[in-house]
């Protein structure tokens, strides 16, 4: 009896060896004719976990299964395998007096890796574990390199992002993890769909990329013989939309910003944004709490979820509080209090904290938060009612104009999301665009431009609306209890292996 498992080869001889062998059984295979690669499909019946789930039903049925052999067990006339598919692995057993001598030869002759398709009735073997007994085993396609065993070829963490492919082939729990990322994003749709929200498109590539606070990358139109920039955001086209009256939409896509990378940045990441007509912030905090509860409860299964060593519940109604009242939980200083641009930067001086000479009172209320706060933010909270300095794009609160109509989710010392009562006042959004032009000018690459196109359109009248933009990435990290984001990116940026 043997067994062939993933094994890593032990020197690059051997590699070599075993690359060689796999070509000279693809070439024997063609010569007579039996070539994997001529097949063009192969009808599947059934997935690993159908079979066992139903076996009461299914037992002594024909089914047709297909998968990546990732084990074989050679017992003389009869031997089982193992076969993955998308949903986990099944065992089948292969018998010589079941397929004929001819083709048991053939598939003593297989290698783990190689991809099958196996026809028969599923039965229970004497330790009861649920078995396809073949009555014909067909090579669908060839593997010419051997995978990583997985203990010792693809713990590189690096490896595994580069090689996504095998990542997901040896380590179940990952191709889990993206299942669960595709669930997250269809029960959002069902959400907001069932709220009576549209799904749209907006243009990717953009003459004004704005909206967010974040450095754009940008390149060149040839047809147009333009400079164009990858978006940063999605916001100001869907204002567009409901200035044209379509009151509720939302838009899950790509967006692109040129920063750093870390575990919770990457370049390019998907941004979820929604707007609603005649609603507030007030409107958009009622949303989220419920869209976060419905997530946890129907992809997690319960409202409460454990994220390292955190259990986090969002059953509870999550917590408010404005942005200076979680800096004096914090530091003890209240900036309500606090009169200039002067004052404060004294205070941050004191603390050791670093600012820019452009830096108003506002903004360095926001590197105080960004100091103490954030990493504090465990439980949800939302964080409301933040400095006007930073949010060019809000509604100013109407009994303190210093202050606009914002908050950010804060689940896990993580920002969740960022909400706003919008802004739609055309002659202060003017404003607010000439101070994001003169801190560009002043060489903020992160500053906003004037957009007018925009403003025309706030100029044709938008009515009150509440905004939000989620990471979904970021969501779906802690919905998996996932250190990285790129651990659920299928494919992270990467620096190129040869730099």
């Amino acid at each position: 009896m043997s067994e062939e498992q993933v094994r890593r080869p032990e020197t690059e001889q051997e590699l070599s060896e075993i690359l060689q062998i796999r070509r000279d059984k693809l070439a024997a295979l063609q010569e007579a004719g039996k070539d994997p690669f001529a097949i063009t499909k192969f009808d599947v019946t059934h997935h690993s976990t159908d079979v066992a789930a139903n076996f009461d039903t299914l037992e002594n049925q024909d089914v047709s299964v297909a998968g990546r052999m990732m084990v074989k067990r050679v017992m003389g006339k009869a031997s089982f395998c193992k076969i993955q598919d998308r949903e986990g692995t099944l065992q089948c057993y292969v018998a010589r007096d079941s397929i004929g001598e001819e083709e048991y030869a053939a598939f003593k002759k297989m290698d783990i890796g190689d991809i099958l398709g196996v026809e028969g009735f599923v039965f229970k073997t004497k330790t009861g574990e649920v078995t396809v007994h073949a009555k014909r085993v067909t090579l669908l396609s060839k593997s010419l390199k051997p995978l990583p065993e997985k203990f010792h070829g693809l713990t590189d963490v690096d490896a595994r992002y580069r090689r996504r492919y095998l990542d997901l082939i040896v380590n179940p729990e990952v191709r889990s993890t993206f299942i669960k990322r595709s669930q997250i994003i269809s029960e959002i749709r069902r959400f907001l769909d069932g709220r009576g929200f549209i799904e749209v498109e907006t243009p990717m590539l953009v003459m004004n990329a704005g909206g967010a606070a974040a450095r754009p990358f940008e390149t060149h139109y040839n047809a147009l013989d333009v400079d164009v920039r990858l978006r940063i955001s999605l916001e100001l086209y869907l204002k567009r939309l409901i200035v044209g009256g379509l009151e509720r939409v939302y838009e899950i896509g790509r967006v692109f910003r040129n920063e750093g990378i870390d575990t919770k940045h990457n370049p390019e990441f998907t941004l979820m944004e929604l707007y609603q007509a005649y609603t507030d912030y007030h409107g958009m905090m009622e949303l989220t709490e419920s869209l976060f509860r419905h997530l946890a409860e129907t992809v997690c299964g319960s409202a409460v979820i454990r994220y390292g060593d955190h259990e986090i519940d969002m059953e509870k109604p999550f917590r408010r509080l404005t942005m200076t009242e979680a800096i004096r939980e914090q530091t003890g200083i209240d900036f309500d209090q606090v009169k200039s641009d002067e004052e404060a930067k004294a205070l941050a001086k004191a603390r050791g904290i670093e600012y820019e000479d452009r830096h108003k009172k506002g903004d360095i209320v926001n590197l105080f938060f960004d100091e103490y706060c954030e990493d504090k933010m465990i439980q949800p909270t939302f964080i409301m009612d933040h400095p006007i300095e930073i949010s060019p794009l809000t509604k100013k609160k109407p009994d303190d104009p210093s202050k606009v109509e914002r908050f950010e989710l804060y689940i896990n010392g993580w920002e969740m999301c960022n909400a706003y009562s919008e802004l739609n006042d055309p002659i202060d959004q003017r404003e607010r665009f000439a101070a994001q032009d003169a801190l560009a000018a002043a060489g903020d690459a992160e500053a906003n431009h004037t957009d007018e196109d925009f403003l025309n359109a706030l100029e044709i009248g938008m009515p009150p609306t509440g905004g939000i933009g989620y990471g979904i990435d970021r969501l779906v990290m802690l919905l998996t209890d996932s250190a990285s984001i790129r651990d659920v990116l299928l494919f992270p940026t990467m620096k190129p292996e040869n730099n």
